[in-house]
């Protein structure tokens, strides 16, 4: 007999939550990661890892390129100089930028 365990997440004011720690390492998630709901005739809700067909298209496109081209041409990969670098800061110089920050509501 399997034992069960009960975790909660809170939804934020956009109906965004946290995945527990238990629950992500059960499904194998990391972060990008698909889930799937799959919703039963009674209510309840099974969640899933998604599955490849979940992805995104485009993006799954771009990194095979990106896979493909790095392994055919790996004399192209370079590390980022200090010119590059003086050009990207001047290019968001006085921009506050967290990439890890929620979107703004009107960017769903």
């Amino acid at each position: 007999m399997s034992t069960a365990f009960v975790d909660a997440s809170t939804l934020t004011d956009r109906y965004q939550t946290t995945i527990p720690a238990r629950v992500r390492e059960a499904l194998g998630l990391r972060k990008r990661d698909t889930i799937a709901y799959e919703i039963q005739g009674d209510g309840s809700v099974v969640l899933r890892r998604g599955s490849t067909g979940d992805a995104d298209p485009a993006l799954d496109a771009f990194l095979a390129f990106l896979e493909h081209d790095i392994a055919a041409r790996p004399q192209g990969v370079q590390p980022l100089d200090g010119a590059l670098m003086r050009r990207i800061d001047a290019l968001v110089e006085g921009e506050d930028l967290d990439l890890d920050a929620p979107l703004d509501p009107e960017d769903d």
